[in-house]
């Protein structure tokens, strides 16, 4: 499919389906709408009296026609006979808030974790030859969760689109798409045939349409703009503590969206499950877009996996400390599953093996690998058994009087679903520790924060692109060294560039693609 053909044919799916960033709906061309009429207002009276949410049309009178239609279309999108069952299986979930596991608990057994730090590197290298091989071949996609803004940034745009103040002013978006590409010219490298790694992005209601204005804007970054494939994530009512959901407005019902875990729901109920069997993909590596050290479609983790014949990994790094706020991957009950550090003990916390190292310290870092096959029975069978997360919170509401306020206490509960929950329906999970100053470094808040924020990714990543050049036996005076993705994908062919040279900070070394006085 070629790109202009991509182009309008997604940007009329993303148009008709979907409500715009300012969360007015968008018009199909040339089609009135139809008016709700008396006996659609009493079908849908009857069916929400079914499950006690016949509340949501208490408005009804006092609408105009447009409102109507806004609050028919919220109502239809809400699956009716999954409510109570949701609300239900929320409040079950409540109400486990806080139970400790620690007698519950195992740590990851050594057979099922590799350590990057302390495999052999012959070991390594065989499992990049075969990620490499698993890539020309066209096996490999990406699944990015993008949804969210970079509100705790100070910046109102998807937080993929954000610059951390590099010196070739790379976002993050730019970065990634960049490091898809090298790795796609090292696969080529390696087995003499070009692969591409389809792009799978989640974003939001409110991201997707600034999302795809960029990448077309930015002309897909070089990628082949049929192989970057944007997606929505759903969204879940809010409800009192009661069951019943929340009015946002008179007319528009009251959601949040249903976390990174509701990625698997999207890529059924959008076509990216029917698409990655089209294409022929096998194997996923997904993650945030927020870790600006990621190692996107790491051929050393999808070989690995590919190895082992696992359907689920994580990539972990080792906790900094007993009471690092981070879950760890462990076993409950016989089951993988990400352990959140509320629900251990300090006294478990601290364990020790025999050799110094956390009992629990297999630190999760939202990087994970996944079979296609085991994404089709998440889809088609253990989507619905996922865990609820619940969260009470101040939700805006509409009182009797049709007044929409804002509460100063918590009255509600937003629910989501986490990306890891799927861990405990693997046949075959592993996992790989990887060193933390290589890849991870979280963007999450602003400067003022002084952790995870962007000067902490910027000197992370310098920090990192010096110690390729040190290995390849360059010399860098100083501490600003940024390398593009285009020279090296993770510090292999520096050599001919870096060996014998000593370099001054500020130091780039760039690729002929990249431009001289860096990007929008």
């Amino acid at each position: 499919m070629g790109r202009n053909n991509f182009s309008s044919q997604h940007q009329q799916t993303h148009v008709r389906r979907h409500r715009n960033a300012g969360g007015a709906t968008a018009k199909s061309p040339n089609t009135a709408k139809p008016s709700p009429t008396m006996t659609d207002y009493l079908s849908l009276h009857s069916r929400l009296a079914q499950v006690g949410q016949e509340h949501l049309l208490k408005f009804w009178p006092e609408l105009s026609n447009d409102e109507r239609i806004d609050l028919v279309r919220d109502i239809e999108e809400l699956n009716l006979d999954e409510i109570k069952l949701y609300f239900d299986r929320a409040t079950v979930s409540m109400n486990e808030n806080g139970i400790k596991l620690d007698d519950r608990l195992q740590p990851l057994p050594d057979g099922k974790l590799i350590s990057i730090a302390r495999a052999p590197l012959e070991k390594l290298a065989a499992y990049r030859d075969e990620g490499l091989l698993q890539i020309s071949n066209g096996h490999v996609a990406v699944l990015l969760m993008a949804g969210g803004q970079g509100t705790r940034l100070g910046f109102d745009h998807p937080k993929g689109m954000y610059d951390v103040g590099l010196q070739s002013r790379k976002t993050l978006f730019r970065i990634q798409a960049e490091r898809i590409l090298k790795l796609e010219e090292l696969a080529q490298e390696a087995t003499g045939k070009r692969g591409h790694i389809t792009w799978y992005i989640m974003t939001s209601e409110h991201t997707v349409q600034p999302t795809y204005d960029y990448f077309v804007a930015n002309n897909f970054f070089g990628l082949k703009a049929e192989n970057v494939l944007l997606f929505e994530q759903g969204s879940l009512p809010c409800f009192e503590y009661d069951g019943r959901i929340i009015l946002d407005e008179k007319h528009r019902v009251a959601r949040a969206p249903d976390g990174n875990g509701g990625i698997y729901r999207a890529m059924k109920r959008q076509g990216i499950l029917d698409d990655m069997q089209k294409r022929g993909v096998l194997y996923l590596h997904a993650h945030s877009v927020d870790n600006i050290l990621i190692k996107v479609a790491d051929p050393v983790f999808i070989g690995y996996c590919v190895q082992e014949k696992a359907d689920c990994a994580a990539k972990v790094v080792e906790k900094a400390a007993p009471n690092e706020a981070v879950g760890v991957v462990a076993i409950v009950d016989g089951k993988y599953q990400v352990v959140e550090y509320s629900e251990i003990s300090a006294k478990t916390a601290e364990m020790r093996n025999s050799d110094g190292r956390l009992t629990f310290s297999a630190g999760n870092i939202c990087n994970h690998f996944f079979s296609s096959n085991f994404l089709q029975k998440i889809g088609s069978t253990f989507e619905q058994e996922l865990k609820l997360h619940v969260a009470k919170k101040k939700i805006p509401f509409v009182d009797n009087a049709g007044k929409r306020l804002t509460p100063d206490k918590p009255n509600g509960i937003k629910i989501e679903k986490f990306v890891f929950d799927v861990f405990e329906f693997a046949q075959k999970f592993v996992a790989m520790e990887v060193p933390r100053d290589e890849e991870f470094s979280a963007l999450k808040n602003s400067d003022t924060a002084g952790k995870d924020c962007p000067s902490t990714a910027r000197s992370d990543l310098h920090r990192l692109h010096k110690k390729y050049i040190e290995g390849a036996g360059g010399i860098v005076h100083g501490e600003v060294c940024e390398i593009s993705p285009f020279v090296t994908y993770a510090g292999e062919n520096l050599a001919s560039h870096v060996e014998g040279k000593s370099f001054t900070s500020p130091f780039y070394l760039r690729d002929s693609r990249d431009p001289l006085h860096g990007h929008l």
